[in-house]
Formats: structure tokens, C-alpha cells, sequence
């Protein structure tokens, strides 16, 4: 019998998430049956998406919802051998019994060299939620210019290091001088600290005095008010994230954007990487082969240890990752 650890939310968060809502649980797994599969957890996500989408797709008492790269340490699935790897839904837990339903099998392929975590970051759901959100959202051609806040995050900064592989300006914002300073060594053409700028109407006239013919939108608030001014006529943005609300207990209103909509005659899209299903095995090969390259770069801000994994959490909605949030069983 393997014992499981798993973390439970116990009560929906009201405000920024805090300690007392997480509780870890520990339980007996059962032998697994005829084509079932125990997994053991190597590396677990932390995203901002697991903050909206906890009030939504879970009860209180849940385990929480989440993304691993996981060992089959037993099997009786011919489909997953024992020893090998898989990125699954599998939630906060340590071992997981599953049927491989919606198990994804780490590429052949995969570089000796490259780490497994970054099947959950710029070879995953992040670095997919970037290409499509590009490509099939905005429809980014070589010698646009793109805008993109949390420009230094999991997603954000694959955002940029794409653009730039399509030949486009890019312009990145962040919270932190390190942060800025990362965007610069990827190769945005500019960046800079929104925490820190005297107007950010003033910080994106200067980094593109022409405008914005594409941004790429993962803060929402008081930011995308200001950057909606300054996107030029028949601008297209991509919604990806609202992280500045998330945590609200009372929702921002206003200012609405609707006549700078009108004016500019501006499309804006929400979406999610999930629709473009039927492209994830080809898109992962695009980024694997850009990574290669060396065309495209990661880093990750790793925290150490199963039971820290609120905390990791958290420190993610604060900010305080350069690059895609993981934790390391």
C-alpha cells in the first residue's frame, strides 16, 4: 500500500489565499486494477488559473486542481510501462490511481539534457497557451508591434521570445528591475517596472510612440485601461489572464472601454489553449525545436518539498517568480 499525500482546499478563498485554506491529507492508495497505473509526483504546477478556477470547477473539501509530471511506478495499463513519464490533471496530490484517460506520455523525443518541469511551463500548457494565443488570437505578422504585461511570467515571457522568432517589436512590462532585466537578456526591444514608472500612459508612448498592433493581455485592471488607449485602429487583443482582479473581494468597475473600442474599432478575444486540442502534439514539437535552437529560453523559480506547495503558490500570485512557478517533490 503507498501512502498518498494531497493538499485539500478547505475553504474558498475570500481575498488572497492564506494558509488556512489549504490542509494536507494523507490516505492509503489500493492496488491498482486492470488497466489502472500508479503515479508518483516529480514535479507540480502552480498557476494563476487555479485561483478564478477553484471557485468554479471545485467543491470546499476537493483535492486542488493542478498539472504534474508524474513516474508510473506500477502498472498494469501496457500503455504507460513502469518507469516512464507523464504530464496528468492529477490535482496537489503525491501518488495518484488512474486508468491513463488523460494521461499524456512525455514526448519519445524529449532531450536527455532538458528538465521534465518544463513540460508544465515552456514545453506545456504555458508555453501552448502562448503559441496559440499568438497565432490563432492575434494572428502576430512579422513587423507588428506587440504589447505584453507579466511580460516575466510563465506564459509572458514565451509570448515575447516568440514574437521576436516572428521578426516583431515587442515591449514587455513587469513588477520588479530583475524582472526587467530578464526581459532584456530574452530580447525584447523594451521593457520596463510598472511598479515604478512616474505614468504608464507615458512608459507605452515611449517604448512605441506609433501604438500597438497587438497585445496580449495578462493582468486586466487598471493596466488594460491604459493600454487599450494606446493600441492603433483595428488593433487585436488576446485575453489571457486578469491576475490583477483574482484576489478582489469586491469587483473594479470602470473605466469601461467600449467607445475606445468603437473608435479604434479594436477586436478583443478571450481564450483559453484548450481549444486548439487537435494542435497541442505539433505546437509542442514547434517549441521543443525553437528550445533546441536556442531561440527560445526558460527559466523557472523552483520551490522545494511537497509540503511547501501553498506557499509556492502564493509567492506566485505575489510576483515573486521570474519565469514558470514549479515545485519540486
Amino acid at each position: 500500500m503507498v501512502q498518498a499525500k494531497s493538499w485539500i482546499l478547505t475553504k474558498y478563498f475570500d481575498g488572497f489565499p492564506k494558509d488556512s485554506n489549504f490542509e494536507l491529507k494523507v490516505e492509503e492508495l489500493p492496488e491498482p486494477k486492470d488497466g489502472e497505473v500508479l503515479l508518483e509526483a516529480v514535479f507540480l504546477s502552480v498557476d494563476p488559473y487555479m485561483r478564478p478556477f477553484s471557485s468554479v470547477r471545485m467543491k470546499e473539501g476537493d483535492v486542488m486542481i493542478g498539472t504534474q509530471v508524474a513516474k508510473v511506478i506500477q502498472s498494469k495499463n501496457p500503455a504507460f510501462p513502469v518507469g516512464s513519464h507523464v504530464v496528468g490533471r492529477c490535482g496537489w496530490r503525491t501518488h495518484t490511481v488512474c486508468d491513463g484517460k488523460d494521461l499524456i506520455p512525455i514526448m519519445p523525443d524529449w532531450p536527455q539534457d532538458v528538465s521534465l518541469s518544463l513540460a508544465l511551463g515552456t514545453i506545456g500548457m504555458p508555453g501552448l497557451t502562448a503559441l496559440l494565443g499568438i497565432e490563432e488570437v492575434l494572428g502576430l505578422q512579422a513587423g507588428e508591434t506587440l504589447l505584453v504585461n507579466a511580460a516575466a511570467g510563465a506564459v509572458g515571457s514565451v509570448v515575447g521570445q516568440i514574437a521576436k522568432i516572428k521578426g516583431c517589436k515587442v515591449v514587455g512590462s513587469a513588477g520588479s528591475d530583475a524582472k526587467v532585466a530578464y526581459l532584456k537578456e530574452l530580447g525584447f526591444d523594451e521593457a520596463f517596472n510598472y511598479k515604478t514608472v512616474s505614468s504608464l500612459e507615458e512608459a507605452l508612448k515611449k517604448a512605441s510612440p506609433e501604438g500597438y498592433d497587438c497585445y496580449f493581455e495578462n493582468v486586466g485592471g487598471p493596466f488594460s485601461s491604459v493600454a487599450l488607449q494606446q493600441m492603433k485602429n483595428f488593433g487585436r487583443i488576446a485575453v489571457c489572464g486578469s491576475i490583477s482582479t483574482y484576489n478582489d473581494t469586491t469587483p473594479q468597475t470602470g473605466p469601461y472601454p467600449h467607445l475606445t473600442m468603437i473608435f479604434k474599432q479594436l477586436k478583443m478575444e478571450g481564450f483559453m489553449q484548450s481549444r486548439w486540442e487537435h494542435k497541442h502534439p505539433q505546437s509542442l514539437k514547434r517549441l521543443i525545436g525553437w528550445l533546441k535552437e536556442g531561440k527560445l529560453q526558460c527559466r523557472e523559480h523552483i520551490t522545494k518539498g511537497f509540503e511547501n506547495m501553498p506557499a509556492g503558490f502564493m509567492g506566485m500570485l505575489k510576483g515573486e517568480n521570474i519565469g514558470k512557478a514549479i515545485i519540486a517533490v
